[in-house]
């Protein structure tokens, strides 16, 4: 870990249930890492959309019990969020450069090297999963797989460059305001949830605006720069050699985005998994429908619910937790097909 002259960390058992927040200075700026669990286990990071934190982005599939003690059994987890995100943050100066999607992915190699951890599992929903794929495609060696939420691959749209100016200019002139707070609520969820005329909203989304009244507009509005400068990482897809589980909701504005990366992906080491009516943040809106999921792609990595083991595994990579068959490049491209699951709502 680096000394005390790189970086602090603060307590913060009572406000994250359990975790520590670390603030950790990059050189592009402090970045906020929220710990739970035990350090001695394999490290899951998350990373969240534009305007979230690990609470508005990853709470509702943590708080789901079977995928809690899914993850939490095998994983200690770093939650980092974006700079200028984490709960209670200050504004960031305006003078202080803008950080690119590059920048970002750096920060998270440091965060990596502060806690001393090897080869890490990633989650990222959105901009988040760019975000981790583009660390993924710099730092190969650094990555044991990838969980993405309706993820980005290709750089913006006319459309969404435009939604994205429209964002931005809220953002300086107006601050967190109502429009903008419509605009991400239909980035993140379906019209569903969302509510109409007749229909009110969920609790999902009363939770999620009370926590956007709480950034920091010119916080966003960086974040959501340097996003709207992403380069097409297409390319580079092709090369990956860790395995990657994508969900997308079918009411997603990225849906046709995360079809286009996975048609990118190695077929051996990739799956889709597609959630009727939800829209993309499906860790928050659909949280049950990644357990399972998730459970047969964990399994690849020789790791279980609690329910098959007493004690979770030191390492993923441990011979003695995997199953030799597993090892085998022909038992993960059957296990990791690439396939279009469709799960319904009773799920």
């Amino acid at each position: 870990m680096a000394d005390s002259n790189d970086s602090f960390s603060v307590d913060m058992e009572k406000i994250h249930l359990g975790g520590k927040e670390h603030l950790i200075r990059t050189g592009c700026g402090s970045v906020s890492v929220i710990v739970y669990g035990d350090q001695d286990k394999p490290a899951l990071i998350t990373y969240p959309d534009l305007a979230l934190n690990h609470v508005s982005c990853f709470q509702g599939l943590f708080f789901c019990p079977e995928a809690a003690s899914l993850l939490l059994h095998n994983f200690c987890i770093y939650h980092i969020s974006p700079p200028g995100h984490e709960l209670g943050a200050a504004a960031i100066c305006p003078e202080d450069p803008l950080p690119s999607v590059d920048d970002l992915a750096d920060q998270i190699i440091e965060v990596l090297n502060f806690f001393g951890l090897g080869a890490v599992m990633c989650m990222g929903v959105t901009a988040g999963a760019y975000i981790l794929t583009l660390f993924a495609l710099k730092y190969r060696e650094r990555v044991l797989g990838l969980i993405l939420v309706s993820p980005l691959c290709k750089a913006p749209s006319w459309s969404e460059w435009f939604y994205n100016k429209l964002m931005s200019n809220l953002l300086y002139f107006y601050g967190m305001c109502g429009l903008l707070k419509e605009c991400l609520l239909q980035r993140y969820f379906s019209k569903e949830v969302r509510g109409s005329a007749g229909v009110p909203e969920s609790d999902i989304v009363q939770a999620c605006k009370r926590l956007l009244d709480e950034r920091q507009a010119i916080n966003v509005f960086r974040f959501l720069q340097a996003i709207n400068r992403r380069l097409d990482i297409t390319e580079g897809l092709k090369g990956l050699r860790c395995r990657t589980l994508i969900f997308v909701g079918d009411s997603s504005p990225f849906h046709s985005e995360a079809l286009h990366m996975t048609s990118k992906l190695d077929r051996r080491f990739s799956a889709l998994v597609e959630v009727q009516a939800c829209g993309s943040m499906v860790t928050e809106e659909q949280p049950h429908a990644m357990l399972i999921p998730m459970e047969f792609f964990l399994m690849g990595y020789g790791l279980y619910r609690p329910c098959h083991f007493s004690d979770s595994p030191r390492s993923p990579l441990s011979p003695s937790c995997i199953s030799p068959e597993l090892l085998s490049p022909e038992s993960m491209g059957l296990k990791l097909k690439p396939i279009k699951t469709r799960v319904s709502l009773e799920v």
